[in-house]
């Protein structure tokens, strides 16, 4: 589920916030970076529970209508076929989706069900609603592109949705484009026979992506003198004060992945923290990062300490 470059970022957020030296006791916030990474998961189930929860008030209505004391035609023969949607069966009665649940204990509806009703009233009033429920059955290629199109259009651009995740949790903010987008490819690809398994992919691809935070963050923080004097060397016609802070520590990442990591090609090191700059510095820190990087990488391949193993890492 977490990709590489999301793993970089959040070391770069762990380090941002790290206060001490390469001298001082890191354990804390090497904690602090796996709970983040970790969090990211709980906000993944909560975005699939909110579907489910929608799919309850949805139930619980219809159930209550028909017990009104004058209840009307559409109250004792109302049209199922949202509450029945096959996507939304299939999330409620995933036993690996349940248990994920309860392990990770994410039940923030249970208090905060306005947000469930918020959701669910804003589903009602839209045209995709209108559209579906014109007819009273449905395929499951039906149900799956209108669930698709509710959290494309209705759930992940919600505003107060947005809001009440960054009140819970601030790390999520940044996570968020990354579950959603998750959540739709999952969505997209769902069948009606999908294995349990399904909806709760793990956390990391394989060990060595788990293995690759705590080492990035370690040798980091560990090699920030030598990390910055490789630096500063490439960067004499910059003034130090003048450079972002994120870009030196995007930088020190670079340097460090290019020194410590033999299996991660350079171009693939380079393109990544290029990425991460656009998105979270300066205008033009991509391009000064880049001239370090290449002028770093020059110096290593003459003398012959770019340590890469296996064909087209150079």
């Amino acid at each position: 589920m977490l990709n590489r470059r999301h793993i970089r970022i959040k070391v770069m957020q762990t380090i941002y916030a790290f206060k001490g030296g390469e001298s001082d006791d890191f354990s804390k916030d090497q904690k602090f970076l796996s709970h983040s990474l970790e969090d990211m998961y709980s906000l993944y189930l909560l975005q699939w529970s909110l579907l489910i929860e929608v799919q309850k008030m949805a139930e619980d209505y219809l159930d209550k209508s028909s017990l009104k004391h004058l209840p009307t035609a559409e109250d004792k023969n109302p049209n199922r076929k949202f509450v029945n949607n096959e996507v939304l069966q299939l999330l409620k009665n995933n036993r690996a989706l349940k248990d994920a649940l309860e392990r990770y204990g994410v039940n923030n509806w249970d208090l905060d069900d306005e947000y469930v009703e918020l959701i669910y009233k804003a589903i009602l009033a839209s045209d995709l609603y209108k559209e579906y429920m014109k007819t009273r059955t449905s395929s499951f290629k039906e149900d799956k592109h209108f669930i698709v199109d509710v959290f494309k259009e209705i759930i992940a651009p919600n505003d107060k949705l947005y809001d009440y995740l960054e009140d819970k949790n601030l790390t999520w903010l940044d996570d968020l484009p990354i579950v959603n987008t998750t959540i739709l490819k999952q969505l997209r690809k769902v069948k009606s026979d999908a294995a349990d398994t399904f909806f709760v992919p793990k956390l990391f691809k394989d060990i060595d992506d788990k293995e690759f935070a705590i080492k990035l963050f370690k040798k980091t923080i560990l090699n920030q003198t030598k990390l910055n004097e490789a630096i500063d060397a490439k960067a004499k016609n910059w003034e130090a004060e003048r450079i972002a802070q994120i870009d030196y520590i995007l930088l020190q990442m670079a340097v460090c992945e290019l020194q410590n990591f033999p299996s991660i090609p350079v171009k693939v090191t380079i393109n990544e923290y290029l990425e991460i700059a656009k998105e979270y510095s300066t205008p033009k820190s991509s391009i000064f990062i880049n001239g370090i990087l290449d002028k770093l990488v020059k110096e290593y391949q003459e003398k012959g300490t770019l340590n890469k193993v296996g064909r087209g890492l150079m």
